[in-house]
């Protein structure tokens, strides 16, 4: 595995599973219809959603010498998306956000 990618993994589990089941726990929701929370989640996110982005692309390049399959990568891309939004927001139970977050850490060490 690449050190880019290494540190593209540990920045995943710093920024959105980390800090995600932290803000998910706290419980601070924002409001979704609440413009001024918007543009915060809007602007919190913005580099998460590059780095997502970027693992996505660094993952397919090195496919061939990982043990893992493409529709992983796109499933675990929108898991992460899914998980970063649901921290914010709060939208979903507890055991579906729990979901996510060990299907993200199983995919990701695979690739590790």
């Amino acid at each position: 595995m690449s050190e880019k990618l290494h540190q593209m993994i540990d920045q995943i589990y710093d920024q959105i599973l980390n800090n995600g089941l932290e803000r998910y726990n706290q419980g601070d929701a924002v409001d979704k219809k609440d413009r001024e929370g918007f543009e915060r989640v809007k602007r919190e996110t913005k580099h998460v959603f590059k780095l997502i982005d970027q693992w996505e692309d660094e993952v397919m390049e090195n496919i061939h010498r990982l043990d893992i399959f493409p529709n992983q990568v796109q499933n675990t891309k929108e898991n992460m998306e899914l998980l970063l939004l649901h921290s914010y927001y709060i939208d979903v139970r507890r055991k579906r956000f729990m979901e996510l977050y060990h299907s993200i850490d199983y995919v990701l060490k695979l690739i590790k």
